[in-house]
């Protein structure tokens, strides 16, 4: 398996996501850029990623010009051929404007920019500390969509404290039932808006992230063995 992370106009977590995932989880990476028009040397057996930032500046809504930049269409053809891919704040935003998620991300409940580390957790239980930083992160559905989310156990992620509780205190931004992050029916696609390539480094004295990777990578993606995530 290889990762291309996809830069746009405005991409920020780009640099970012290609350290964490060369450097720190010794993984082969290339970087696209968001004016080619296919995906050139990857198969479904690779993965895109989406990056955080604030693609085209956010015009118009978070993602929307970006969804129709011209390689997003070769990662929507990617993946409804069954190609992974990973969309990380403005990338999960990018996933929602191009249908290949349901929902929407909606601006803060609190009308602020968050910019902090929160804990998360998935069905493994165990809380993980990772970092937000996002303004429009406040996840949205209809009621019909949220329950089938549940019921195929399409959320990935939900924020909770630092003992794995979900309480309305640990929500950053007043998403719906404190989804973090959610997957596609075939679980081959994946969004969330914490930021687990932040999360990666003993500099930074946390390395969380990594366990978000190898959980979605690993087990969801079915990483071959011998290219595991370190």
């Amino acid at each position: 398996m290889k990762f291309g992370v996809v830069v746009f106009p405005g991409s920020n977590c780009d640099r970012d996501m290609y350290d964490a995932l060369k450097y720190d989880l010794k993984q082969e990476v290339v970087m696209l850029w968001h004016k080619d028009k296919e995906l050139t040397g990857f198969t479904t057996d690779d993965c895109i990623v989406l990056p955080g930032g604030f693609s085209y500046g956010d015009y118009l809504r978070c993602g929307a010009i970006a969804r129709f930049s011209p390689l997003m269409q070769a990662v929507i053809d990617f993946a409804n051929k069954g190609g992974k891919v990973l969309g990380v704040c403005n990338g999960f935003q990018v996933l929602c404007e191009a249908g290949l998620l349901p929902g929407a991300l909606l601006r803060n409940a609190n009308q602020q920019f968050v910019c902090k580390n929160v804990f998360i957790k998935g069905e493994e239980g165990e809380p993980l500390m990772i970092p937000v930083a996002h303004g429009e992160g406040r996840y949205y559905a209809d009621a019909a969509t949220l329950k089938q989310l549940e019921a195929n156990n399409q959320v990935i992620y939900h924020y909770c404290d630092e003992d794995g509780n979900i309480t309305d205190a640990a929500n950053p931004n007043g998403t719906t039932d404190n989804i973090a992050g959610i997957c596609n029916a075939n679980r081959n696609v994946f969004g969330m808006m914490p930021h687990p390539e932040r999360a990666c480094s003993e500099a930074l004295g946390n390395v969380d992230g990594k366990k978000v990777f190898k959980t979605l990578l690993i087990k969801n993606l079915q990483l071959e063995p011998q290219a595991e995530l370190v």
